[in-house]
């Protein structure tokens, strides 16, 4: 009989012990019900007793480890079962995923499929560790409020129903790039948009060549809500995806929202989601926690169909804040914190509750460095200042490069689309154009971007373009100029050079010794278009627009088409000195000569053609109506 019993339990701990999904284990019943469930047996023996015992603690410890076996394949996963994941329109595949769920504490597994499903509210320590990184410990209620009540949602109005309107101050930069990413799908992806409506299980968009893509001026007037969805879902796991090194995306919900979200009889969807969001304020870490649910994702198809079908939380009051933190986790905090030059400090700047660089830097690029310029700069004594590491697809101008306040390097500043979040001192916006060749290089650009790479690379100024005599020198060997010895007298006598002053030497320069005169005065003109968006809703003054009851203006943001001229000279007053001016004289005097050239249209000023300078720095832009705002 023991030995029967010996036997049994060695087969009940092998089969514990097995890699496959084990058997219900059976329980051994309660002491008290095993002695009484027959009653006039006589006393079971001590040695009885003993063995019984020994047996159910044996059983007991086997079992346990069953169960702790089961945990653990739930949260495993093998490395061989994951598919590469990699980010929108880059080529990524989708195939099984793997979604990380906690429910306090707790990993809870769901199968469907080849999608294994694992969730995880945030301990106490995270979610004050988050708060703490992204507001601070000294965080002003306004700036929570502006954070907390911010959607991510398209314009209601037809003439700019392609852009995510902002309706609080603060969140600007967390809404311009996501917008810069979404007109890359709307403009340049459109027909694989269209394809994927139709046919759900292509989800996952190839990438595409930037060279020689050209759109319809037109593109925005038949914009469908689905096509705009659908290109905003795209935009949202891209970012995802690149924060989370192309590997995973966190996607960050609110528990109080439930996972799918419908409207009821009465009440609209976003009457629901409003409801359930009455009275929830964040203002501390704890507030976080409580309604705080994160999910983890390493398949970019399923990763798709979460973000759609949270569509409607995105769009809440809550939406961008959930998009930030989402996009933090993706990356992870100890991560963010690495990338910065100054953990200390929080995300959200005080006293305006603005996006710093860095969260605009993490959803541009993927890491969130403080700085705009490429790779990083050398300190001295092993310090280092972080910038931009790698070619992006969309880019990244700044008010403050015009001012001279920073030195945008060339991986923001010619992005693979032709599409910038535009920075000012206080807010954030976005320049695009509908053709892609306006990237495409002329010789004089060419040349110049050749120059200034090699310039930038010896500027150790932090942007302030001017560098040493001896990094001049090393300028001059990588780029092949042959400066006349008085030339090169005069620009080293300062015993520094400066950028402008060197470029102007390079256009007197003859080109047989690696310069840039040009004695058509035409070389490096260009002409072409450039659209701006300012998604805060201000009253559109432009022709006095009244509402249809005529009270009051109209309530929108502003898209604004631009014409930008790049004249052949250096400055837009030289061009402007060298154009022949018309009269009724001259005509008459030139009648039949096809020599004469036209004054061109006068040129207008706004902080944004500063901007706009940075990129292409001759240009001279115009437009119709009220002046573009970047603020």
């Amino acid at each position: 009989m023991a030995d029967r019993e010996e036997e049994d339990l060695q087969m009940a701990i092998r089969m514990s012990m097995q890699q496959h999904s084990p058997p219900e284990p059976k329980r051994s019943k309660p002491r008290d019900a095993v002695a009484g469930a027959v009653s006039g047996l006589p006393e079971e023996s001590p040695e009885a007793k003993s063995r019984r015992m020994q047996r159910e603690l044996m059983a007991a410890a086997a079992e346990k480890r069953m169960m702790a076996m089961a945990a653990t394949s739930t949260a495993t996963v093998n490395k061989s079962d994951l598919p590469t994941a990699t980010a929108a329109g880059k080529g990524g595949k989708g195939g099984g995923d793997v979604v990380m769920t906690e429910e306090k504490g707790k990993a809870v597994r769901s199968e469907g499929g080849s999608e294994r499903l694992m969730s995880k509210e945030l301990s106490a320590e995270e979610a004050n560790e988050l708060f703490a990184l992204v507001f601070g410990s000294e965080v002003s209620k306004g700036i929570l409020a502006q954070w907390c009540n911010q959607g991510i949602r398209f314009s209601s109005d037809p003439e700019t129903s392609m852009g995510l309107v902002q309706h609080e101050g603060g969140p600007c930069g967390v809404l311009a790039a996501i917008q810069a990413f979404a007109l890359k799908y709307i403009l340049f992806f459109r027909n694989e948009l269209k394809d994927a409506l139709f046919m759900p299980q292509n989800r996952v968009l190839r990438g595409s060549s930037s060279k020689s893509q050209s759109v319809p001026s037109n593109v925005f007037s038949s914009l469908t809500e689905d096509l705009k969805v659908s290109a905003l879902v795209r935009s949202m796991s891209e970012i995802l995806f690149m924060c989370g090194n192309n590997e995973r995306a966190v996607v960050a919900t609110l528990s109080i929202l439930g996972s799918d979200i419908q409207h009821s009889e009465n009440l609209s969807r976003d009457e629901v989601i409003a409801k359930a969001l009455e009275g929830l304020s964040i203002e501390s870490g704890l507030d976080l926690q409580k309604v705080l649910r994160i999910e983890t994702y390493t398949s970019q198809a399923t990763a798709l169909k979460r973000l759609e079908a949270m569509i409607p939380s995105f769009q809440s009051r809550m939406g961008a804040l959930l998009f930030l933190i989402s996009a933090l986790l993706s990356r992870g905090l100890d991560l963010v914190q690495a990338d910065r030059d100054d953990p200390s400090l929080p995300l959200v700047t005080a006293p305006f509750g603005h996006a710093s660089q860095e969260i605009v830097n993490l959803l541009l690029c993927g890491q969130a460095v403080p700085n705009v310029f490429d790779g990083r700069m050398d300190l001295g004594g092993g310090m280092f200042l972080k910038g931009i590491s790698q070619c992006v697809e969309v880019g990244f101008l700044t008010l403050l490069e015009s001012l001279n306040f920073c030195k945008v390097g060339q991986y923001l500043k010619c992005p693979k689309w032709p599409i910038w979040v535009v920075g000012s001192e206080s807010h954030y916006t976005v320049l695009f154009a509908l053709d892609t060749s306006v990237q495409n290089e002329n010789e004089l650009e060419e040349r110049e971007s050749q120059i200034r790479k090699a310039f930038d690379a010896q500027d150790q100024s932090g942007g302030g373009g001017f560098i040493s005599v001896e990094g001049f020198h090393q300028v001059l060997r990588e780029t092949n100029i042959k400066l006349p010895q008085e030339k090169l007298e005069h620009l080293c006598g300062t015993g520094f050079i400066v950028w402008s002053e060197f470029w102007q030497v390079i256009l007197d320069l003859d080109k047989s010794l690696g310069g840039l005169k040009d004695s058509s005065g035409l070389m490096g003109k260009k002409v072409f278009y450039l659209y701006h968006f300012n998604g805060i809703a201000k009253s559109d003054l432009n022709g006095g627009q009244l509402n249809f009851r005529g009270e009051t203006p109209l309530q929108r943001p502003r898209l604004t088409k631009l014409r930008v001229s790049v004249p052949p000279r250096w400055t837009p007053e030289e061009y402007m000195a060298d154009v022949p001016v018309s009269s009724s004289s001259a005509a008459t005097e030139s009648s039949g000569k096809d020599t004469e050239v036209s004054k061109p249209e006068p040129s207008q000023h706004a902080p944004l053609v500063d901007c706009i300078r940075t990129r292409w720095p001759r240009a001279v832009c115009s437009w119709s109506g009220d002046p573009p705002s970047i603020v």
